[in-house]
């Protein structure tokens, strides 16, 4: 390991506690305060709603500087900015009273959520320990996974509790008092001339720039978008689409809060198997999970839930099949630079793709929206078999200390 590395036991929760809020005060924000916006300000609804599509396009969009700065200088700076940025934003938000301060607010948020979110602690992880880098990677989206169920409930007591400007406030606090001198004393800065960085795995070519082995990098970097969007669309419409197949509300909430604990359990067991199998077994399971579970949705499978599971399980291991499989693939070395250049169309299609998918649902239905998702899901299991096939597998089962 790198002797510049902090040891993965206090990296890892230092990150994963983090990582939490940093979700629930960003991505998360406005399944709670969208409503208390709108109605304090006079702001229409969709317009409230559109400020996170900002945010994730804005991540979207320096991603790759993100990625470059890992690759030059370690994650620690990447994260105090992301702070930084995250505190900044969040006052702006809180002190919003015009549409036009809202959405520079959301901007600014949305760069620090590129600076601050997975890809970034994936591409510093991967920085810090190399080709064994994934077992940290999959504890990490574990704590990541609890980021609605505690940032929910905790932004629901503040608004009530003080409403949603200080609510703002008091996440934007702190990032500046908790997440920034965790920043500043759990990330040491690495040097990408390291013995980690400088690991590359088997299957890479000598050269592994991100300019390398091109075909297999637009394969992996469509996939990760595919599955990026077709979660964003399902967490978003869900509970529509369900009501739309004659579900309740009630019952539509009851089965769309199934897919948060499958997605945990899954990793967990991800996790738990890691050094058995190459991180492509993952995402090959994770692709013909979700298409499996859309399917059953579409195709009108009686047992809602399990259908739902199904796709949980997916969606779950997904998010570790994209930070292992570049690593895999690729190496460390140039994994920083890699991840940025990944994440961009990823985090666009998922800006871009709420507000398609809820025109789709307007003008065919729940029923073609559904069959499309299905389409693209299967459009997503091909590709990952072309990548299955074009890279050869050896597994590493080392992981850091």
């Amino acid at each position: 390991m790198n002797t510049a590395a902090p040891p993965a036991k206090l990296i890892i929760p230092a990150l994963g506690v983090t990582q939490i809020i940093a979700w629930g005060s960003s991505y998360y924000l406005l399944a709670v305060l969208a409503k208390p916006i709108a109605t304090d300000t006079g702001w229409p609804l969709e317009w409230v709603i559109s400020g996170v599509s900002l945010g994730l396009l804005c991540a979207g969009l320096v991603s790759p500087r993100v990625g470059d700065s890992i690759h030059r200088r370690g994650g620690q700076k990447t994260f105090v900015t992301s702070a930084l940025l995250l505190a900044g934003g969040l006052a702006l938000l809180g002190s919003a009273h015009a549409i036009a301060i809202y959405f520079v607010a959301w901007a600014i948020i949305g760069a620090g959520m590129g600076a601050g979110l997975y890809d970034a602690a994936f591409a510093t992880l991967g920085t810090f320990y190399g080709l064994r880098a994934r077992h940290a990677i999959g504890i990490l989206t574990l704590f990541g996974g609890f980021a609605s169920t505690i940032c929910w409930p905790l932004s629901a007591y503040l608004v009530i509790r003080y409403g949603w400007r200080d609510t703002c406030f008091v996440y934007g606090l702190w990032h500046l008092v908790v997440a920034l001198p965790v920043y500043l004393t759990c990330l040491s800065k690495d040097s990408p001339n390291s013995s980690a960085s400088r690991e590359t795995s088997p299957t890479a070519s000598h050269s592994h720039g991100p300019h390398a082995a091109r075909p297999i990098l637009l394969l992996l970097g469509s996939s990760i978008a595919l599955s990026s969007m077709i979660s964003t669309v399902i967490s978003v419409h869900l509970i529509t689409v369900l009501q739309a197949r004659h579900v309740s509300l009630a019952e539509a909430v009851g089965l769309g809060a199934l897919v948060g604990p499958t997605q945990v359990f899954a990793r967990i067991i991800e996790v738990a198997i890691s050094r058995y199998h190459h991180p492509m077994w993952t995402q090959m399971a994770s692709t013909v999970f979700v298409a499996s579970g859309i399917g059953l949705l579409w195709g009108g499978f009686p047992i809602v839930a399990a259908a739902l599971m199904i796709y949980g399980a997916g969606i779950g291991i997904e998010s570790i099949a994209r930070a292992t499989v570049p690593l895999a693939v690729f190496g460390a070395e140039h994994y920083a630079r890699i991840m940025g250049r990944i994440a961009m169309p990823a985090l666009i299609l998922q800006a871009l793709a709420p507000t398609l998918a809820a025109r789709l649902l307007l003008h065919v239905g729940a029923t073609a929206t559904l069959a499309v998702l299905f389409m693209v899901a299967l459009v997503n299991v091909v590709l990952v078999i072309g990548i299955f096939f074009a890279t050869p597998r050896r597994q590493d089962s080392s992981t850091p200390d």
